[in-house]
């Protein structure tokens, strides 16, 4: 397959509003692939590098982009040519290696079209949004092969990836379909969640989407964990459905404690202290990302769900029956709290979810699930049956700077750097967001942010601004970061609304910040 047509297919699925249109384009894309494409094209349409990095930053980027190099007309680079050049990429290492990635970028830029080019600035830096979601192009994969866009979804919960059903299905048909099981060693996709604003919203939309009882579990602010055991061997996938059971022997002890020779678990592991509450998330997460060694961070692992046990697959079993199964093979402490709600319209039986979750806060835990006890486990989908409740911290910062963006963004100051007011009247910066950003406040802040302009960086790529403009930003909560001066940044920052109403003297403090990273 041709670069250009994804390149294509990308700017008419981003370009279009109608759901038909979208998934009739991806059809077409599909038609166009090999069975030996279906996992890269897959990958490249969700956004994503298969070497998920490739060590070149955004002014490597830029410059390659930027070179100078008249583009084709005639669009030659394939699809298979591009993973290839960026796997040379990624391998590269040792010294001089900056200059050679930059130099093969070069190579890979200089054989690209204009719209080749967009379309790689994207994919590379992270930034490709173009609304090919999964549930789309899983339908346009029906599509193009003449199946039952059920019975490709279904395929894609239980193979573990999009690509892994297109190459199967391409090559062999819809009968391919009917290889995709559960099967114990086998990753299958997350089920998701839905976001409410509380535990009473939460609670309402339930009872009218799935009426009948309904859980409320603690939230953990861990790492989410599919464990399957088959007899002495176990393997922890996580949600990207890496295999990480080497770097988990807690894991496998857990595992082993199950009442059942086989079994696949959804769960988390986290990193508590001596009293039990949760230590911050980057210890969590440093502890999972590194090998298992003496004196090595403990972690706890909790399991929520049961998908498989002994053979038999739960997965379209009611909540109730899977967690009844959960509790009977693993011990109590290895399953997450939670109480049920019979009755959700009963006031006495929400104000008791309402003090459980104010438990749960107070032991530092960032929220609850509600879930209804009369649904099947949704693999892969983010359904009706979830949702999550957590409080929504926000501040109010300053523009430091901001970034030009690119594609449906060009021509406009998107990439925000943001920053906290210190003790000397100055300001320090604590991270970036282009998140929640509509067309209007980008036209908007653009404009503004050309008139405080007092600078330029990285080649003209970041525009730096008088310290006077003041967002409203939403975030999850504050972690560790060396990247910023005060060693601290924002989790999942996203844009509110712009307080005009605010001057930078108003702004929240660095202080104010650091008192939330616990």
């Amino acid at each position: 397959m041709l670069m250009a047509d994804l390149a294509a297919t990308s700017r008419e699925v981003a370009g279009t509003a109608a759901r038909s249109a979208k998934i009739a384009a991806l059809a077409r894309l599909f038609a166009l692939a090999e069975p030996e494409e279906a996992e890269v094209v897959t990958t490249y349409l969700a956004g994503r590098l298969p070497q998920r990095r490739i060590g070149v930053g955004w002014r490597a980027l830029g410059e390659a982009r930027a070179a100078g190099v008249a583009a084709p007309e005639v669009p030659t680079l394939t699809v298979p040519a591009v993973d290839r050049a960026l796997e040379r990429i990624a391998a590269v290492k040792g010294k001089g290696s900056a200059a050679e990635r930059r130099r093969l970028l070069g190579e890979l830029m200089a054989a690209a079209t204009e719209e080749e080019r967009d379309f790689l600035f994207r994919l590379i830096s992270g930034e490709l949004r173009q609304g090919a979601l999964d549930a789309l192009a899983v339908e346009g994969l029906a599509q193009a092969v003449g199946a039952a866009p059920e019975e490709v979804r279904r395929a894609v919960m239980l193979g573990g990836s999009l690509g892994a059903v297109a190459r199967a299905v391409l090559a062999e048909g819809p009968a391919a379909l009917g290889e995709f099981r559960l099967v114990v060693g086998r990753p299958v996709q997350p089920m998701l969640a839905q976001s409410a604003v509380d535990l009473d919203e939460a609670l309402d939309r339930l009872a009218r989407q799935v009426p009948g009882p309904v859980a409320v579990e603690e939230k953990l602010d861990g790492i989410r964990v599919q464990v399957h055991r088959d007899g002495e061997e176990v393997r922890v996938y996580t949600r990207t459905l890496d295999e990480i059971g080497a770097r988990l022997p807690e894991v496998r002890a857990a595992a082993m404690e199950l009442a059942a020779e086989r079994a696949v678990l959804d769960g988390e592991v986290i990193a508590l202290d001596a009293a039990g509450r949760p230590r911050p998330f980057q210890e969590t997460s440093g502890r999972v990302g590194t090998l298992a060694g003496a004196g090595g961070l403990p972690l706890t692992p909790v399991f929520f769900d049961l998908l498989a046990v002994d053979g038999r697959d739960l997965l379209d079993l009611p909540g109730g029956e899977r967690n009844a199964e959960l509790a009977r093979i693993a011990p109590e402490p290895r399953r997450v709290r939670r109480v049920v709600v019979s009755d959700p319209a009963d006031a006495g039986e929400r104000e008791a979810a309402r003090e459980f979750a104010r438990r749960v806060l107070e032991r530092g835990h960032e929220g609850v699930m509600v879930k209804a006890l009369g649904a099947a486990y949704s693999a892969g989908r983010r359904g009706a049956a979830w949702l999550k409740v957590k409080p929504v911290h926000t501040l109010d910062l300053v523009v430091l700077a901001a970034e030009w963006g690119h594609g449906r963004r060009t021509g406009k100051l998107s990439n925000l750097h943001l920053g906290a007011r210190r003790e000397d009247g100055g300001f320090s910066m604590l991270g970036k967001t282009f998140k929640g950003l509509t067309d209007a406040m980008l036209a908007w802040q653009t404009e503004r942010l050309r008139e405080l302009a007092v600078g330029e960086e990285e080649g003209g790529w970041v525009v730096r601004v008088r310290p006077e403009l003041v967002v409203e930003v939403a975030f999850d909560g504050v972690q560790r970061s060396p990247r910023y001066p005060e060693g601290v940044t924002l989790r999942f920052a996203r844009v509110v609304r712009y307080r005009e109403d605010k001057s930078a003297a108003e702004a929240d403090t660095v202080a104010s910040v650091l008192a939330l990273l616990r």
